[in-house]
């Protein structure tokens, strides 16, 4: 089912560990030649293009592009009722916790007359993808608006793949839309809404963005890779990943509903046990088999855990179990040990983590109040998942008086000629001069 890594006896140094993890087999470079030509496309033709590309990649030539504002106006009426009440719970969780995301202004005095204010300012327009090819994802509407208004961003694009049944975006992403107030949503998906977004589309009445987010599929994060510069991004979301540490008090049943679970995404999602306990591995792996052939998804599932980016790592200890982790960058980090609250300290990189028995993934998808746009593919080494303050830009704002300045003149003056940029310096002796 899942293959097998041993790193009993052995203390692979972290570069060696960057090689051992398991990965999917896919490149975002292998598709950038054809990613570049659907945006060059785009570009060319606005409107059409987007329309030939949706007939092309998703089945189905929308009838309009922009979904018309009375569509969007009854979309939230026809949710279904438990749906609704789940979104709308979702929201508030999102919220509360987007909110303690803001930071604070703060004024630093650095004498009489001289200080330094840091702001943050969002930005004005943004785009937000929200995938709905193998699944459809109204959560990922929340998890992606939310933190965005509770930045303060005036305006937002949201765009999802038109769906074959409908001709348009997905009734539950329009009734999620809805709901949040978002009243500008557009039937485009993969590569072609990317380039879109970030270039604008004049004959649709598409302004450009300043920043894009949302998770997608391969082509949707080359054309995030193709883009940035143009606009912001927040990571180039791509499959998703589950990593559990667990030791031998962990539930091997619960391990293997979480392992599933995320399988159940697309059949590159990652499935990865790290553990101390080769029964537990054992154990754990006969309850995957059971579940996998049991679940809706079984086709998807066991390709993905059939695949080269799933594993059960065998190691020594859990401090070695952290460093497994923090070389693979997981998007998902379970905990499910006996103290996972201790283990904490060693964890460094992950997207979000889960900690403890009854705290699954599944959780942080939808209600936990935690956003669940995350960064794949080892980013979390050096990136954070979406959140308010991924819609904000620092700011400093200096101000200092006459006599603050004169105060630093003569030191500002050596280190302008130290560079040999003497202008700089007589910038500043020009406002003593008689």
């Amino acid at each position: 089912m899942m293959r097998t890594i041993d790193l009993r006896g052995r203390r692979p140094s972290a570069a060696e560990l960057l090689q051992l993890v398991p990965r999917p087999e896919t490149d975002v470079a292998t598709v950038a030649d054809a990613v570049r030509g659907i945006i060059a496309d785009v570009r060319d033709r606005g409107s059409a293009a987007l329309l030939d590309q949706a007939e092309r990649f998703d089945g189905v030539r929308p009838a309009a592009l922009r979904v018309p504002a009375e569509e969007l106006a009854g979309a939230a009426d026809r949710l279904d009722p438990t749906v609704r009440a789940a979104l709308e719970e979702a929201i508030v969780r999102v919220r509360a916790a987007s909110t303690a995301q803001v930071p604070a202004g703060a004024t630093t005095s650095l004498g009489a007359g001289a200080e330094v204010r840091q702001r943050w300012q969002p930005v004005q327009r943004v785009g937000l993808y929200v995938p709905g090819g193998t699944a459809v994802y109204p959560s990922s509407v929340v998890m992606n608006v939310v933190p965005a208004q509770v930045a303060g961003v005036e305006s937002i694009a949201l765009v999802s793949p038109a769906q074959r049944e409908s001709g348009g975006v997905h009734p539950v992403i329009l009734g999620a839309a809805a709901l949040l107030g978002v009243d500008e949503v557009y039937a485009m998906g993969g590569a072609g809404a990317i380039g879109a977004l970030a270039y604008g589309v004049p004959d649709l009445g598409l302004d450009p963005v300043q920043k894009i987010t949302g998770p997608g599929n391969v082509f949707v994060a080359a054309a995030k890779r193709l883009v940035q510069g143009v606009a912001g991004i927040d990571a180039e979301a791509g499959p998703t990943e589950i990593l559990v540490i667990a030791d031998d008090t962990a539930d091997p049943r619960n391990v293997a509903a979480d392992l599933v679970s995320q399988a159940e995404h697309d059949e590159l999602a990652a499935a990865v046990l790290v553990t101390d306990s080769p029964e537990l591995a054992e154990r754990t792996l006969a309850e995957v088999e059971r579940r996998a052939a049991a679940t809706a998804r079984a086709d998807r599932v066991l390709v993905a855990l059939r695949g080269p980016q799933s594993a059960v790592v065998l190691v020594d200890d859990l401090e070695q179990a952290a460093a497994v982790s923090d070389a693979y960058g997981p998007e998902h980090l379970e905990v499910q040990t006996a103290d996972a609250e201790a283990l904490l300290p060693h964890l460094r990189s992950a997207g979000a983590i889960f900690l403890g028995a009854h705290t699954p993934v599944s959780l942080g998808d939808y209600l936990a109040g935690s956003n669940h746009v995350l960064p794949t593919g080892g980013q979390s080494r050096f990136g954070a998942g979406l959140g308010a303050y991924a819609f904000l830009r620092p700011q400093q704002i200096v101000r200092y008086d006459r006599g603050a300045l004169q105060e630093v003149a003569e030191r500002l003056g050596a280190l302008a000629r130290a560079e040999g940029l003497p202008a700089h310096a007589e910038a500043v002796e020009a406002r003593f001069e008689d």
